[in-house]
């Protein structure tokens, strides 16, 4: 089943690289499997405002599981956090 994970980011959060690093090592040891992920940025592109998930796991619970553990959560960075279930139909990648 995939889920799609929204968060923004709490106003004026400073972003640490030691806390950067850890989270991206995270997601490349995965305990569920992250099918795609990156960082909301402004229009322009160029400012982080939150992250965006689109993630496959048998569970619910295991995706509750893998936002805990993840290093972005135990910093304190989010001021919102949503999970959906999402029904994927289509997908143009190539």
């Amino acid at each position: 089943m995939h889920f799609a994970i929204f968060c923004l980011d709490k106003p004026g959060i400073k972003r640490d690289p030691d806390v950067m690093k850890a989270h991206v090592d995270y997601l490349t040891n995965s305990p569920i499997n992250n099918v795609m992920s990156g960082p909301l940025t402004n229009d322009d592109g160029k400012g982080v405002t939150g992250s965006l998930y689109i993630v496959e796991a048998e569970s619910r619970e295991a995706v509750d599981a893998f936002r805990k553990d993840d290093p972005l959560v135990q910093a304190d960075y989010w001021e919102l956090v949503e999970v959906r279930a999402f029904d994927k139909r289509v997908d143009n990648r190539n």
